[in-house]
């Protein structure tokens, strides 16, 4: 099979590449416009692999996406490419509604031409894979809330109702997608995960902007009092998740993707400090006391929580990472990788707070 991976050079796209080429025997063709987010150091292990190739294309430049489906042939379409800081989308929300709307769009639009001049067979085993977020489903109870808050989780069924500038991008994207198998028949696909952690993390998110924080004695920022909660998922499990559906998933459906593993922001901030104490002691140890409060972010939600019953039911996939083995796992590799950490921070980022300039 030869798959088709936009975003593959960003944080997720690069995990489900890495596991794709060193797991299976498939082909993949990465198109990636290589923004800010974008690195192809975190594809340098599989770069000379004779079934990994690279286009440098933007999703919304419809001549070149027609090019690329024309040359490579895919059997599908794996679709990551996307803005995706919230922070960032509240500062400049116009790139993300260029990128994660008229770039699905135009996706879309150039899949559908090139799936309907597929042959039969072909055309029934052609797939459009969306890869999109649990945020497009609002928020829910906190416990300090409602008691009974655990009991909430987010369903395949559950409403949409996004808070930020990212997260109404990618709910519209979603709708559309549908929209596309519904209209046309182009089969699709959707997913929506939990919060992703892990190696090759870009630094603006707040798990990899602690640990580099605190190994150079900066400033921990945690919003409000720190209790927001999100489910984590470690970025290769979700990788085996992403391939599991491109490969059996049933066109039509969505299926959430969540690592059963909620914590409290303030909760993941202490934590991350206990290790690199046991793990990289300095000058700045005890870490916990770089932890400093900031004033929250606008629109902030307070908890997100997944159910991933039915990708386990129905595809036999459950995460292989609780998040303290994950998180360990997480700091040991930024602590052997610090040249990539430099490296993909090319001057246009600087860990400086985003969210703030209303």
């Amino acid at each position: 099979m030869k798959l088709l991976i936009t975003g593959g050079a960003g944080f997720i796209g690069s995990a489900v590449i890495r596991h794709i080429i060193h797991s299976t025997h498939d082909h993949i063709v990465n198109v990636d416009k290589l923004t800010y987010a974008g690195n192809l150091e975190s594809l340098r292990e599989v770069d000379g692999n004779e079934r990994y190739q690279f286009e440098q294309v933007d999703i919304c430049d419809r001549k070149e996406l027609d090019r690329v489906f024309h040359q490579h042939q895919p059997d599908a379409v794996m679709h990551l490419a996307a803005e995706s800081h919230v922070d960032r989308s509240i500062d400049g929300p116009a790139a993300f509604i260029e990128t994660n709307i008229v770039g699905t769009y135009t996706l879309l639009e150039a899949s559908r031409a090139y799936w309907n001049k597929l042959d039969p067979e072909h055309k029934k085993n052609f797939r459009f894979h969306h890869i999109s977020t649990d945020e497009v489903y609002g928020d829910l109870p906190h416990p300090s809330q409602d008691p009974e808050a655990e009991k909430h989780l987010f369903t395949e069924k559950a409403s949409y109702a996004p808070s930020s500038p990212y997260s109404a991008s990618k709910a519209s994207s979603d709708h559309l997608v549908r929209a596309w198998l519904r209209t046309y028949g182009l089969p699709t696909l959707v997913t929506n995960c939990s919060n992703n952690y892990g190696p090759y993390h870009f630094p603006e998110k707040l798990i990899p902007l602690m640990i580099l924080n605190a190994l150079e004695g900066k400033s921990l920022p945690v919003y409000g009092q720190g209790d927001q909660i999100r489910d984590w998922l470690y970025v290769e499990d979700h990788a085996r998740a992403l391939y599991k559906i491109i490969t059996q998933g049933k066109i039509g459906e969505t299926y959430n993707i969540g690592g059963h593993n909620e914590q409290q922001n303030i909760e993941v901030v202490t934590l991350i400090c206990d290790l690199l104490d046991e793990l990289a002691p300095s000058k700045h140890s005890p870490y916990r006391s770089l932890i400093t409060h900031v004033q929250d972010r606008p629109g902030h939600d307070k908890r997100y929580a997944i159910d991933a019953g039915k990708i386990e039911r129905e595809l036999g996939w459950k995460p292989q990472e609780t998040f303290a083995s994950g998180i360990r796992k997480t700091i040991q590799w930024y602590l052997d990788n610090q040249a990539w950490c430099q490296h993909v921070q090319d001057g246009s980022y600087q860990r400086k707070r985003l969210g703030t300039d209303l």
